[in-house]
Formats: C-alpha cells, sequence, structure tokens
C-alpha cells in the first residue's frame, strides 16, 4: 500500500470566482453619446442640404442612461413621427448594445430646413 502525504492537496484549483465578481465594465458617457447619435442618424433619414449630423449628449448614473438628442429636419416634415422614429431608434441600440436602461429620450429639433428655391444656387452664383 502506498502512503499519500498530506501535502498533496496543497496544489488544488483556487475557488471559481463568478464573472460578475472579477471586475467591472465602466462605459464612457461619450461612447454612450456616440451609439444614440449614429442610431439617431440610421432613424432619421435622410438630412436637409446644409444640415448638421445629429448629435446626442447622456447622463449615465448606475446603468441607466438619459440620453438628448439634437437633430435638423427639413420643412415641411412630419416632426411627430421622425421625432418618434429617432426616440425609438436611440432606445433600442443603447439598451441592445450597451445594456442600460434608457428611461427617457429627448429629441430636440434645433432647426428646420426650407427646401432651396429652383435656380437658388445659380441666382448667388452670378
Amino acid at each position: 500500500m502506498t502512503a499519500v502525504s498530506e501535502g498533496a492537496g496543497a496544489f488544488s484549483r483556487p475557488p471559481v470566482v463568478a464573472p460578475g465578481e472579477r471586475g467591472a465594465t465602466r462605459i464612457a458617457d461619450r461612447v454612450v453619446a456616440k451609439i444614440a447619435a449614429q442610431a439617431a442618424r440610421e432613424a432619421a433619414g435622410p438630412l436637409p442640404s446644409g444640415a448638421s449630423p445629429p448629435h446626442a449628449t447622456v447622463e449615465v448614473h448606475h446603468e441607466t442612461a438619459r440620453v438628448r438628442v439634437h437633430l435638423e429636419l427639413d420643412y415641411p416634415a412630419d416632426i411627430g413621427a421622425r421625432c418618434g422614429a429617432v426616440r425609438r431608434r436611440v432606445l433600442d441600440r443603447v439598451r441592445t448594445l450597451v445594456g442600460f436602461e434608457v428611461p427617457e429620450v429627448v429629441v430636440q429639433v434645433e432647426q428646420l430646413h426650407l427646401p432651396a428655391a429652383p435656380g437658388a444656387a445659380q441666382r448667388r452664383t452670378r
């Protein structure tokens, strides 16, 4: 019979630590803002000539993001429908990609762009 020394068990595996207890993941506010701005671009549709692309600001607190999207639209447009589409898309993308709760998405229309009158470009160059 072979004797086993007590020290043989000293090389046992360390206890398994659950993934959620190993560390933390921090997603910067500016990353969430970029995701929100891209989602707004996707939902807003084509931009009017001379319009700035949508941009977003966010406030993140304990995995909850409050989002404010700034955009410019053409005139005339169904402002309510386009803002609703932006709101839904931003909410969905931030939840899906970042995993944060989004209790509020404020869509702020900064400017309405009138369509260019036919021949307006020609008149300016003369």
